[in-house]
């Protein structure tokens, strides 16, 4: 049973699976500080100061009632909230890695696109048997 986990696991897709997970981990990591530490403070900028991050609506007061100032302090009091700064934050960060991703896979394909197709393999040159039947053949063709 080992045997046959460690012959799955070292199979070339499984480890290129690993790999780009971990990769695909430490892109999601670098997207989100792109999204958290620039493009939300020129949006909020852009906006006259706006903090997306703290923008929430507030369902159900808590202990003690609001306004509270931030989503964790609604929180911590118990408050129910639909927090839109969050989700906005959430679809910037889809937007840019779909982006992303997809400005990869279209230079992938067009590096793909420029690479010459590889020539046909030679086709391999007639053994001794096929060359004597080649042979036989061409004699009983002259012969009739």
């Amino acid at each position: 049973m080992f045997k046959e986990f460690k012959e799955f696991a070292m199979k070339g897709n499984v480890v290129d699976m690993a790999v780009g997970i971990i990769i695909g981990a430490a892109f999601g990591a670098i997207v989100n500080s792109l999204v958290t530490d620039i493009v939300m403070p020129i949006i909020g900028a852009a906006t006259g100061g706006l903090d997306f991050s703290s923008r929430y609506l507030l369902l159900k007061d808590g202990t003690p009632a609001g306004p509270y100032a931030t989503v964790a302090a609604a929180k911590a009091a118990g408050a129910v909230t639909i927090n839109i700064g969050v989700f906005i934050s959430l679809v910037l960060n889809f937007v840019i890695v779909a982006f992303v991703l997809f400005m990869v896979i279209k230079g992938m394909n067009q590096i793909r696109r420029r690479q010459p197709a590889p020539p046909p393999p030679a086709p391999p040159a007639p053994t001794n048997e096929e060359r004597l039947l080649g042979e036989i053949r061409d004699l009983l063709k002259a012969g009739r």
